[in-house]
Formats: C-alpha cells, sequence, structure tokens
C-alpha cells in the first residue's frame, strides 16, 4: 500500500484554497501546464511514507493511531513558492507563516513512529506547505510567471487537532485516499 499522514483541512480552508488556485490560473493563463490540487484532495501532508507491504501495514496503523502529547494549534497559509527551489519548476505550493515551528515537531514525532517500524524515509528537510498544483512540462521562466501571480496575503487559518494516515491509491482520474487510522493531539504542552 502506498501511504502518507497528513493535516486535515476543513472545507471553508479547501474552498479558500481553491479560491486563491482559479485566481493564479487565471493570471498565468491557458498556456501553463499546471495540474491544479483538486479542492477535495488538498491536505497539509506531514510524513510521505510510500510503498509498504501488506504485512507491515497494520503495524503502521497501530503505531500512528496512537494519542500525541501536543497541544492543538493553528496554521497560517500564506506566501508561494516552487520546488526546486532552481531550475524548472515541478511543484507550486503555499506556505506556512505561522504554526511551522509546531508543524514541525508534530512531522517529527510522526516521523519517528514510523522509522521506529524500520521503515525508511526521505532524508530531505520538511517545509511546512501546501500542494497548490504540478508542472506536466516546465521552464525557470514559469516558477516567476506563478510566483508572481500568487497571492500576497494570508489565504487561510486552520486548527490542526491531529493528523490521519492514508491509503493512495493513484489512477488516470487522480488520487484516491482511504483514512487508516487518526492520531489526535491531547491538547497537553
Amino acid at each position: 500500500m502506498r501511504l502518507f499522514i497528513a493535516a486535515d483541512l476543513t472545507d471553508a480552508v479547501r474552498a479558500a484554497i481553491a479560491r486563491e488556485q482559479k485566481s493564479i490560473a487565471a493570471a498565468i493563463g491557458r498556456a501553463s501546464s499546471l495540474r491544479w490540487v483538486k479542492p477535495e484532495h488538498s491536505h497539509l501532508t506531514l510524513v510521505f511514507i510510500g510503498d509498504v507491504a501488506d504485512a507491515r501495514v497494520s503495524g503502521v496503523i497501530d503505531a500512528i493511531g496512537v494519542e500525541i502529547e501536543m497541544p492543538t494549534f493553528e496554521v497560517v497559509f500564506q506566501g508561494a513558492g516552487a520546488f526546486p527551489p532552481r531550475g524548472a519548476p515541478r511543484v507550486l505550493w503555499i506556505g506556512v507563516v505561522a504554526g511551522a515551528s509546531e508543524l514541525i515537531a508534530l512531522q517529527q514525532a510522526l516521523a519517528s513512529r514510523v522509522t521506529a517500524l524500520g521503515l525508511p524515509l526521505e532524508d530531505r528537510a520538511f517545509h511546512p506547505h501546501l500542494t497548490l498544483a504540478r508542472w506536466r512540462e516546465s521552464h525557470p521562466s514559469d516558477r516567476s510567471r506563478a510566483l508572481d501571480a500568487a497571492p500576497r496575503g494570508v489565504v487561510a487559518r486552520a486548527r490542526v487537532e491531529g493528523a490521519t494516515l492514508y491509503q493512495s491509491r493513484l489512477s488516470p482520474s487522480g488520487p484516491a485516499y482511504t483514512a487508516l487510522a487518526r492520531a489526535t493531539l491531547t491538547g497537553r504542552p
């Protein structure tokens, strides 16, 4: 199974993100090869686990489905960027300007649970962001066009009360996500 852990978003936050996507798309025009993340698929990825053998999935579910002794917190989405930072961009994202340190702590707690099971994770540092779109094909100049069209102010605020382990099934019509376990923040520091 292909697995990842994410902080969920409310419908109101998804609607605010979708408005920004439409605004950027209108500003850069149809010439772009951006594939926009559907609002119902928007989530704040904390840990991408990847493919896990079926025999190991129940251990991941058990490890993730335990409370986390951390208070709930708010994140604020603002500012856009693109990965990779140089050359032709592949991912357009919106950043997290408040709540980033709490997200990093939550990500580290969850990543520790996964690595304790002997599952390897990427070595890259975690940078809190929400993916808005991916380029099918791009040129270095696409970065500045998209970022010039991106929002400048606060796009949305979200309360993080836990994280969900998802199974992701990829298909030509797009991904389908199934929730497998939830780690609730206990509210205790």
